[in-house]
């Protein structure tokens, strides 16, 4: 295993429910003081031929226990064919969005045939940290991640500057370059998964939808954090057992599973230069209207002072569709002749279409999805091993919205 330098490592959690773009994760570069001190979002090297080798681990006795519903019988190779189908149309879900080059033209990688393989601990094991550069799915490994209500979860390796390398995976030629990510799901017997044809049979009733998942997972994949939309593919919380999100994909609308605030997710991350369409931007900052309210935010310690609202909700809603096209978490920006991260309250939705009518609005993250949910959103945007340092501020949730009456 080659480490030329320090890597990251991020777990994002998938919970069943018990109670934007898909925010993105950051990197802060953290060998270049000053000009390297600017977060930079969590993504793959396009650029590379083949930048992720998919496979996913068939390996007993996991199969052997009623873990995952299937049509075809269990312990069967139709059985074996079956998840892997699910697999790749779940793959498929996040390629089929246009204004991407996240796409079989652009990524060829996702053409070469999902790998199977069969050793025991396939994915990154968090006892012995076993980080191998391979991108692969477990349904058959166990993990102190499985804490109570979680159904799945995925580690993502990321470089914290140019040059780190682990595993299979190649030298990272930028911080914030994802070099593993391996999916873990639960089984245990807490919970029961079932493929799309599955799902709709008596016994599939009382389990998860596998497609729905993988979907979700593989989102963390790309490099997207949760969302706080809650139709979004990439919400924190699983849809209810027997249920799936949105609608199944076919061949003519491959990504029919997403909400249109995932599709502005993954386009922010990996952006058509062709596309014409989804290339308009809302921007601002969410200020108090007493600024004596952020004083309890404006420690010291944290190096650079809160000056604006950080972690709110802000959304774009399309005003003839009432479709929420874009959402983040906002308050924070960064100048990199100045760095580091300064919690101003800024907020940033790119990549929307063009031609529309958008109504934004802003909310604090009080409802089903809390700060708690996005835990790694903000740890990545500073870093103690860049001057000058800074310390993520905390989410700011104690505030109400007041609607003021429109300027004659």
């Amino acid at each position: 295993m080659k480490r030329a330098l320090a890597i990251a490592t991020i777990v994002l959690f998938f919970f069943s429910a018990t109670s934007g773009a898909g925010a993105l994760p950051y990197t802060v570069d953290s060998t270049i003081p000053l000009a390297g001190g600017c977060p930079q979002p969590n993504r793959w090297n396009l650029s590379l031929a083949t930048p992720l080798n998919r496979r996913w681990s068939t390996a007993q006795p996991a199969l052997q226990l009623p873990t995952i519903l299937t049509v075809a019988a269990q312990n069967t190779p139709a059985q074996v064919t079956e998840i892997g189908q699910t697999i790749t149309a779940s793959f498929g879900v996040w390629s089929g969005v246009t204004g991407t080059t996240f796409n079989t033209t652009e990524f060829p990688g996702l053409l070469a045939p999902l790998e199977q393989v069969t050793a025991a601990n396939s994915c990154t094991d968090d006892a012995d940290d076993n980080v191998d550069g391979l991108n692969t799915i477990c349904f058959n490994q166990s993990s102190a991640g499985f804490t109570s209500g979680v159904l799945a979860f995925t580690r993502t390796i990321t470089a914290n500057a140019p040059g780190a390398a682990v595993g299979a995976a190649a030298t990272a030629a930028f911080a914030g370059q994802i070099l593993d990510a391996d999916t873990l799901f639960r089984n245990d017997g807490q919970a029961t998964f079932a493929t799309p044809g599955a799902l709709g049979t008596p016994q599939g009733h009382g389990a998860y939808d596998l497609e729905s998942l993988l979907t979700h997972e593989l989102g963390h994949w790309m490099g997207l954090d949760h969302s706080a939309v809650i139709r979004a593919m990439m919400f924190p919380f699983a849809p209810p057992p027997g249920t799936f999100l949105g609608f199944r994909p076919t061949g003519s609308v491959p990504d029919g599973a997403l909400a249109d605030d995932d599709r502005t997710g993954i386009r922010v991350q990996y952006p058509d230069p062709n596309d014409t369409l989804n290339v308009g931007a809302i921007r601002g900052r969410i200020v108090p209207a007493n600024p004596f309210a952020l004083a309890q935010f404006a420690a010291p310690s944290l190096g650079s002072p809160v000056t604006g609202m950080v972690g709110a909700h802000v959304v774009a809603v399309d005003a003839e569709t009432g479709s929420v096209i874009a959402g983040t978490l906002g308050g924070w920006s960064c100048n990199a002749a100045s760095p580091p991260t300064q919690f101003d309250g800024s907020f940033d939705l790119e990549r929307l279409p063009v031609g529309h009518n958008y109504n934004l609005y802003a909310e604090p993250l009080m409802g089903l999805a809390v700060p708690g949910d996005f835990s790694e959103l903000f740890a990545g945007l500073c870093s103690s091993s860049v001057a000058p340092t800074c310390t993520p501020a905390p989410v700011n949730t104690n505030f109400n919205l007041r609607i003021l009456p429109a300027s004659p």
